[in-house]
C-alpha cells in the first residue's frame, strides 16, 4: 500500500520480483511506516520485504528493496498472546530457517553482481560479521524457546523470547538473505498439489502455512549444503545441543539434518522431510544466495507433510 501510494502510475508488476515482474528499484524513500508485530516469525518490522500470493498464476512471490524497511517496529508480545499454537510453531518454523540459511548464505565477499550504485544493489548481501551476530543468536533462541512457546500457551517468556528472536533473525537475514528452504517454499505453498491443510489451521480453503513450507526441506537442504561451510553448518547443529567435537566436517550437513529432524519430531504435527519424484515448478524465486549450486534433483521432490 505504501511502495503503491508512493508510486501512484506504477504498474503492480513494475516492482515485483523478476521473472514474474520488472524487479525496478524504489529509487526514492517512501512515507513513514510503523511496523506492529502480531506473530513471531517473519520479522518484516526490521526488512524491505514483503512477500504475497499471486492467485491467477498459482504462485508466491514478493518485491525485495531497502526503501521498503518499515520506519518504526513496536515488537510487544502482548500482541502475540492469542496466537493458537499452531500459529507459533509455524511462524516459529520461519524464524528458525530464517536464522539458518542467513548463517549459511553465500559470503557477501562473494556476492554477485555487486553494481557501483549501492540503490541498484540486491536487498540480501550475503552472510557478514555483523548478520552472524543476530542470526546465530536467533537460532539460539529458537531452539530454546519455541517448543516450550508451542507446548504451553502461558508461557510468556517463550513467547517474549520468541519474538525477540524474530527481529534479530529479521535484522540477520534481512542483511545477508536467506536461500534454498525459502526459495522451494513458494512453489510448495502456492501450488499445494495434494490440498493438504495443515493441523491447527481452521480454514476454508486448502493452507500450508509458511513456515511449515520452508521447515519442509530444511532437513534435507542442510544436509545438501553442509559441503558449502562444514564449520558454520556444525556449529549450527551445536546450538541444537549436537556435541561436534568429534564430528569430520565432511559429516557437517548430515548431522544438522538430523539435528532439525529431530526437532521437528520433537515439536509436534510438524512435516517429516522429504521423499521424491515429483516437479514443482520454482517459478517464483531465484537463489543467488545459496551456498552451493543447486541441481535440479533438490527441486524435484515430492514433499512429505502428512
Amino acid at each position: 500500500m505504501n511502495l503503491y501510494t508512493c508510486y501512484p502510475n506504477a504498474s503492480f508488476l513494475d516492482f515485483v520480483n523478476a521473472p514474474l515482474g520488472k524487479g525496478l528499484p524504489i529509487e526514492k524513500p517512501l512515507l513513514p511506516l510503523i511496523a506492529v508485530p502480531t506473530t513471531a516469525g517473519t520479522g518484516s518490522e526490521t526488512t524491505g520485504t514483503a512477500i504475497f500470493d499471486l492467485v491467477a498464476s498459482r504462485s508466491k512471490t514478493g518485491i525485495a528493496h531497502r526503501n521498503l524497511k518499515p520506519t518504526l517496529g513496536i515488537c510487544d508480545p502482548l500482541n502475540t498472546r492469542t496466537m493458537p499454537s499452531a500459529v507459533h510453531a509455524s511462524s516459529g518454523l520461519d524464524v528458525l530457517c530464517h536464522s539458518l540459511e542467513s548463517w549459511t548464505a553465500i559470503p557477501y565477499y562473494e556476492r554477485t553482481p555487486r553494481p557501483s550504485n549501492p540503490i541498484n544493489r540486491p536487498a540480501y548481501q550475503g552472510a557478514n560479521p555483523i548478520s552472524d551476530i543476530f542470526s546465530l543468536q536467533a537460532l539460539r533462541s529458537t531452539v530454546k524457546y519455541l517448543p516450550r512457546a508451542v507446548k504451553d500457551p502461558e508461557d510468556h517468556e517463550a513467547q517474549s523470547q520468541m519474538l525477540l528472536a524474530a527481529t534479530l533473525a529479521g535484522v540477520g537475514f534481512g542483511n545477508a538473505g536467506v536461500h534454498l528452504c525459502h526459495g522451494m517454499s513458494y512453489p510448495i505453498s502456492s501450488q499445494n498439489p495434494s490440498a493438504y491443510t495443515h493441523p491447527g489451521y481452521t480454514v476454508p480453503h486448502t493452507i500450508i502455512p509458511h513456515g511449515v513450507s520452508v521447515a519442509v526441506t530444511a532437513p534435507s537442504v542442510f544436509r545438501f549444503t553442509g559441503a558449502s561451510n562444514p564449520a558454520r553448518h556444525l556449529e549450527a547443529a551445536a546450538a541444537f545441543g549436537v556435541d561436534t567435537s568429534q564430528v569430520p566436517l565432511e559429516s557437517a550437513g548430515e548431522v544438522l539434518g538430523e539435528a532439525l529432524q529431530k526437532f521437528l519430531q520433537d515439536l509436534g504435527d510438524q512435516p517429516r522431510g522429504m521423499v521424491h519424484e515429483m516437479d514443482i515448478e520454482n517459478k517464483g524465486r531465484r537463489d543467488g544466495n545459496r551456498g552451493r549450486e543447486r541441481e535440479q534433483e533438490v527441486l524435484q521432490s515430492h514433499i512429505l507433510i502428512e
